[in-house]
């Protein structure tokens, strides 16, 4: 594993190291060997901070909090400050340090397991690009915290079983900030306006036209800023709506899959129930049957 800094802690700092025996346990459980935590902690006010790893065998990530410092990766330099989450997947050669004037506040967190590259690149890590910004959240540190407390558990198993699912849990919270954060940024797709255009029109064929007009936006910039942001294609995302709107309504009444067909712009049932169980994976009927169970 690689060894965490050794930078002095203050009365509040945490520095935390999972013993080999739960490591060993971790790697063998099913509910757990995808990813897990290996040492993690919190550097509060970080004077003189630094730290220089040529060979890097595991994950890891930090979220500044407050403060400023510099990470160097792959070739280049990168600023750090409040929000910004930093990625260093294993195998990547780094050095990051604290600015003297303004130190940074650290959560860190090392880990490893099966899928621990794929939740880096869920993240949002690119090659020389190991920082994403997704700004401080009073939720996201709350999380982090609460993954820390697994420190005072005396070694449970539990504990670090669930300390290992939290982690996941945070990683997602973490990338969806990440996602929010994009798509706020002065120029970037209005992602609130253009999902309400839909809603207001989902008895209509909107078309990829429709919505890129009203993004101002040529079709082509548009289908590709939209399926960056939401990982969907505009006109698959309206007809995911679509769908959740149906469901809605098979859920919460006894209209007649016909009529909920034709407040939805279908004129043909037998099309609208096709494109249900291509989205929901059963027929409306299926559906309506198994939530009324």
């Amino acid at each position: 594993m690689s060894a965490p800094s050794e930078w002095p802690l203050p009365h509040n700092g945490i520095r935390f190291v999972s013993p080999g025996f739960i490591l060993a346990a971790l790697q063998r459980n099913p509910l757990t060997q995808d990813c897990f935590p290996t040492a993690m902690g919190f550097y509060p006010h970080a004077h003189g901070h630094r730290m220089r790893r040529e060979r890097h065998d595991d994950n890891l990530v930090i979220y500044c909090t407050a403060g400023h410092g510099v990470l160097q990766a792959g070739g280049s330099t990168h600023a750090a400050g409040p929000g910004s989450l930093m990625l260093l997947p294993q195998g990547l050669a780094h050095e990051y340090r604290a600015s003297s004037r303004d130190p940074w506040h650290l959560y860190w967190v090392h880990c490893r397991g099966d899928n621990a590259g794929a939740f880096m690149d869920y993240l949002g890590y690119r090659p020389g690009k190991p920082v994403v910004e997704v700004d401080v959240h009073p939720a996201l540190i709350a999380s982090f915290d609460s993954l820390l407390a697994v420190r005072s558990t005396g070694y449970s198993l539990a504990a670090f079983v669930n300390a290992a699912n939290h982690l996941r849990h945070l990683f997602t919270q973490f990338a969806l900030a990440a996602s929010q954060r994009r798509a706020a940024q002065p120029g970037e797709l209005d992602l609130t306006r253009l999902q309400d255009y839909m809603r207001a029109n989902i008895d209509k064929p909107l078309s990829l036209d429709d919505l890129a007009r009203l993004a101002n936006l040529s079709r082509f910039h548009f289908a590709n800023r939209y399926k960056a942001l939401t990982g969907y294609s505009p006109i698959k995302h309206f007809l995911h709506l679509k769908m959740e709107a149906a469901c809605r309504m098979l859920d919460t009444s006894r209209r007649s899959i016909g009529s909920i067909a034709q407040e939805l712009g279908y004129t043909d049932a037998l099309y609208f129930s096709r494109a249900f169980k291509g989205v929901v994976g059963v027929s409306p009927k299926g559906y309506r049957e198994s939530v009324r169970r």
